[in-house]
């Protein structure tokens, strides 16, 4: 069987973000406005007032700071509260597409890759444009790879599904190189008038090229093993969809946005991550002691810092459980490919660690990875 590693990573940054303080005072004025809309309403006990938040709520909450948006002036208008993005005709590139095109250049550069080195193309995310033709075949015709090429989705947890996928495709024989792009318009299915999660998604893309080892460029990580979970659970749910398109509420409701039971999700999520993560660790003769450090998935500061604690037996440093939290919020899928793109520089041959992503679903997926020379 062939060994899957991983050769390079990219990652592209939307230039605008918004600040914890600007997202606030955006929301505070809309539930101002809401406030005085429904004041008979509220005043007959009818209707409870929408409360503030605040930069405190936030930050103790989800250690955000900022994120990055490809429309700040939607989101931060009191009167719209939603990204607004233009539609683009068929002719020209998605909005999705061009975002994993500039991640998926970024890779390829690094690795010292031509696309058509590239036998397939995945992309793999939580937020998709549209049902079809697969924005992966798009990428894929943009770039000028060969091959064949796909969507899946996972949510947050799309990424490590996707670069097991493309290590079963290397290690079968099926293809030599596979590009593996995340891109995520995550502040598309936010509810910016929820005050408990109006802070929570950012947007990004990301890519990652998983390869056969005989090829790889120097310095390239060799993957180790990959571990895959999912249990059913309504917790984390986002209802839109074609079959639920004309729903009376519209498009805007709630339920065809981002919806969770948080306190539930931390309850349930985090023995579960920590447990397969011991899992995976004891089949591959490793623990805790042997990771030099944990690329955990971006969704909240507290969950992590538990998640390590429980897989390390003490609270983890900053070293070794890096977070992109403060300045990128929670990109999904992308989350974890971030910290890892952004925070693996300095391993040295030989030093392991992990990538790990969960989510809606429940869904989990963990990669160990090995530092080459």
């Amino acid at each position: 069987m062939k060994t899957a590693v991983i050769s390079a990573t990219g990652l592209w940054t939307p230039p605008e973000s918004i600040s914890n303080e600007e997202l606030v005072a955006s929301y505070n004025a809309w539930a101002d406005n809401w406030n005085v809309a429904y004041a008979t309403d509220i005043a007959d006990g009818t209707v409870e007032p929408k409360t503030h938040s605040s930069v405190e709520f936030i930050e103790k909450a989800s250690g955000i700071k900022s994120r990055h948006v490809m429309d700040k002036e939607g989101v931060l208008d009191p009167g719209v509260m939603a990204p607004r993005i233009p539609e683009r005709p068929n002719e020209q590139i998605s909005v999705m597409a061009e975002m994993a095109v500039h991640a998926a250049r970024q890779a390829l550069e690094r690795a010292g890759r031509k696309p058509e080195d590239v036998d397939a193309v995945i992309c793999a995310a939580s937020n998709m444009q549209r049902a079809y033709p697969a924005m992966a075949v798009e990428v894929q015709a943009a770039l000028g790879c060969s091959g064949f090429a796909f969507d899946m989705n996972v949510a947050c947890s799309s990424a490590t599904f996707g670069v097991q996928t493309a290590a079963d495709f290397i290690r079968s024989g099926s293809a030599k190189s596979v590009l593996m792009v995340n891109p995520e318009i995550c502040s598309g299915h936010l509810n910016f008038t929820d005050r408990d999660s109006h802070f929570i998604f950012g947007d990004v893309a990301t890519a990652v090229l998983v390869e056969e080892e005989s090829i790889a460029p120097a310095g390239y990580w060799k993957i180790l093993g990959t571990k895959l979970k999912t249990e059913f659970s309504n917790n984390i749910r986002n209802n839109f969809g074609f079959l639920n398109r004309a729903a009376p509420e519209g498009v805007g409701s709630p339920d065809k946005l981002f919806v969770q039971e948080g306190r539930k999700v931390f309850r349930e999520v985090v023995p579960m991550v920590a447990t397969m993560i011991g899992e995976h660790l004891g089949e591959l003769g490793m623990s805790g002691a042997d990771l030099r450090r944990m690329w955990l998935h971006q969704a909240n500061a507290n969950m992590n810092r538990l998640i390590s604690s429980k897989v390390l037996g003490r609270d983890a440093t900053d070293d070794e459980s890096p977070t992109v939290l403060d300045t990128y919020a929670n990109t999904s899928s992308a989350g974890s490919i971030i910290a890892f793109h952004k925070h693996s520089d300095d391993f040295k041959a030989g030093e392991k660690g992990l990538i790990c992503s969960f989510g809606a679903g429940y869904s989990a997926g963990t990669v160990l990875v090995e530092k080459t020379a």
